[in-house]
């Protein structure tokens, strides 16, 4: 039925296909009963490190925990200064309030939305020479799928020694110069929420480092910052652990990772083809390969893209913004924000949106969301 709703993402086909496997993981979780840091979290560590090429892998409970697990272990807190993209989701932007630093909103560019490396630039000399704040960290967001330029924000960092960190949480499965992202910066960080490209069954996330050092305190401070053994307390840490039925979830899920990327960025070039004039596609980053996790148009304006969505609404074609607000105009950050003028986030938030994108969505699909676009738009 033409106007039956179109999921927008198909967690159910996505289980039937892999329902086999998935069941026989689980099984044995529920045969050994190690709950929390059983045998499989060790395992999709391991496949988790040799898929992007890292030298470590720490499961952790969520993205968000990931980022703050990270900015723990390098000990930034109060005075120090953290640079991130402006538009990106606010776990980004949380963690360092949490620790007692302060987010420093970054424009990003307006075709591939990516943190913009020459704002970033001006952005670090200045608040350096303001002195009120330490610049310590860059977060680059590698959104929707694509990579963020990161030789660039590798260099920039590198001129005042920042840490470097990826929010790798929507693009797991992403390659840069024919890598998968997760050795790019000093420390990766994903998430396996089950919008991702590749989602537990719950909340998750991953570690990646080229440093057995820092590998060594992630472990540590996932666990409460326990030492050698359970009671030996080395660090203030957090309870971070990952647990094993969502490993044993991400490694059934795994078997099939190469193929649903593949499908996916195959959608995307049928999007590319089909969808009508006016609709500006998704640029994609120079010599790179995006996950696809959120296939984002743009529109000419907010009153267009209200239009079109209901109309797709009607159609039953659901859609989503990301994001309707960039991060330095939120009640929670305008207190943090310096009032820099950000007016590529701001553009962007009023003129974002996004279709339907999973590895079950067939090239019928695609056209009827076409077809529909091209209707309401005239």
């Amino acid at each position: 039925m033409q106007n039956s709703p179109l999921p927008f993402l198909d967690l159910k086909a996505q289980q039937r296909r892999i329902e086999p496997e998935l069941r026989r993981r689980l099984e044995a979780v529920l045969a050994h009963c190690q709950f929390v840091l059983g045998p499989e979290v060790a395992e999709l560590e391991e496949k988790l490190a040799a898929f992007c090429g890292a030298a470590h892998c720490v499961g952790v409970s969520s993205g968000t925990d990931a980022l703050q697990i990270a900015l723990m272990a390098e000990g930034i807190g109060r005075g120090d200064a953290v640079f991130l993209p402006a538009f990106t989701y606010t776990a980004t932007a949380e963690v360092p309030l949490l620790l007692g630093a302060t987010p420093v909103f970054v424009d990003v560019d307006p075709a591939t939305f990516q943190i913009d490396p020459v704002h970033l630039r001006a952005r670090i000399a200045a608040v350096a020479a303001r002195g009120v704040l330490r610049p310590r960290a860059v977060i680059g967001v590698d959104l929707f799928g694509q990579p963020a330029d990161w030789p660039a924000l590798d260099a920039i960092a590198g001129e005042g020694g920042l840490f470097t960190l990826d929010d790798c949480a929507q693009s797991f499965g992403a390659r840069l110069h024919g890598a998968r992202l997760g050795t790019q910066a000093a420390a990766t960080a994903t998430s396996f929420f089950p919008s991702k490209p590749l989602g537990a069954y719950g909340d998750g996330g991953a570690l990646f480092t080229e440093s057995a050092e820092r590998a060594a305190l992630y472990r540590s401070l996932r666990t409460h910052g326990e030492g050698a053994s359970r009671y030996e307390v080395l660090h203030t840490g957090v309870n971070g652990r990952l647990d094993t039925l969502q490993a044993a979830v991400l490694l059934a899920k795994l078997s099939v990772f190469e193929a649903e990327l593949a499908a996916r960025a195959r959608i995307a070039a049928w999007y590319d083809a089909l969808l009508p004039a006016g609709v500006i596609r998704p640029a994609r980053v120079a010599d790179a390969e995006s996950a696809w996790a959120i296939y984002a148009v743009l529109l000419p304006d907010a009153a267009t893209r209200a239009r079109l969505q209901s109309a797709l609404r009607e159609a039953g074609i659901p859609t989503a913004i990301y994001y309707p607000r960039p991060l330095h105009q939120q009640p929670a950050y305008r207190a943090q924000h310096d009032g820099s003028a950000l007016p590529v986030s701001e553009d962007l938030a009023a003129r974002i949106l996004a279709l339907p994108i999973h590895p079950d969505l067939g090239e019928a699909d695609v056209g009827r969301v076409c077809d529909a676009v091209r209707a309401a738009l005239g």
